[in-house]
């Protein structure tokens, strides 16, 4: 196995899965929670996520596919997306295809949400550009299913602060086309109403981590 990441929650492996190139992601256990709920808990976000990652490729969204989920180890077995993570290649393209890229992000929040689906991460660390042009999203481990516009519109805050954050120099024309995407698969009404709560949480000062 090659370690791939080592991150707070899980380490991510790249494996060789019957002849496919594969991930692993392995939660690991916390030495300063109780043995029983550290299980518990690790077991729950294993299936939790496996269960988003399986509903959002549903919901016809580009995911990795889920190989295997293994609770003993606490492991998720799914498809490696061959591409390059969006946050290392946004800011060295072309407008145009930058714009591109960022309404199939909006395109692929908006059919999430439509379907009740949270990502709870959205920076574009956790987005793919595949070798074919076309948006992937991994990393649904802070994830959840509800169809609040709370969550709604805490997630496309996240997506926001993300752009504004990292990709400085053209984070607002980013927003926005991801925004124009968003409406244009949810509808207006349900839209505005996502945005304008965006702007309430934004006002409201509620805390939102940065990723």
């Amino acid at each position: 196995m090659i370690l791939l990441k080592k991150g707070a929650e899980a380490d991510l492996y790249l494996v060789e899965w019957y002849g496919l190139n594969a991930v692993i992601k392995r939660r690991v256990s916390k030495a300063y929670r109780v043995a029983p709920l550290d299980l518990e808990i690790r077991r729950f976000r294993t299936i939790h996520e496996a269960q988003l990652i399986h509903s959002a490729k549903a919901a016809g969204v580009s995911t990795p596919a889920i190989y295997s989920v293994n609770l003993n180890d606490m492991e998720i077995v799914m498809s490696y997306i061959d591409g390059q993570i969006v946050k290392e290649v946004l800011d060295f393209i072309d407008e145009d295809t930058r714009l591109q890229i960022c309404h199939k992000i909006g395109n692929l929040i908006s059919k999430l949400h439509k379907n009740g689906i949270i990502h709870g991460d959205l920076t574009t660390s956790n987005m793919i550009l595949t070798r074919t042009g076309e948006v992937s999203l991994i990393d649904f481990g802070l994830g959840d299913f509800s169809g609040e516009l709370e969550e709604k519109g805490v997630d496309l805050l996240l997506a926001k602060r993300a752009l504004y954050s990292t990709h400085i120099s053209s984070a607002e024309e980013c927003f926005k086309a991801l925004c124009e995407a968003y409406e244009d698969e949810v509808g207006e009404k349900e839209a505005l109403a996502v945005f304008k709560r965006v702007k309430v949480i934004e006002r409201r000062g509620r805390y939102v981590p940065e990723r």
